[in-house]
């Protein structure tokens, strides 16, 4: 779970550096949306989508899952390992 997690992360540190949001911290409990969060918008959350399929081949929300949290999405793939 660690190497799935780790990846996880570094995608979505990778993403918020593309957005210009830098210093934000990231682990299992942040939130994808809302301001207390990742604050993600649709557009944000479709291009997390499509990374996030590139590098596992599948993503949770394509799945039908809606993740809340960078947690949800790491179990998501754990559960598939």
């Amino acid at each position: 779970m660690d190497d799935v997690q780790n990846s996880v992360l570094k995608i979505i540190g990778s993403l918020l550096e593309g957005w210009d949001r830098t210093g934000v911290t990231v682990d299992a409990g942040t939130t994808l949306h809302g301001e207390e969060g990742l604050g993600l918008d649709s557009l944000e959350t479709a291009e997390l989508s499509a990374t996030l399929e590139d590098e596992f081949g599948s993503d949770p929300f394509s799945a039908g899952e809606m993740p809340e949290t960078v947690g949800e999405i790491v179990a998501f793939y754990a559960a598939a390992a």
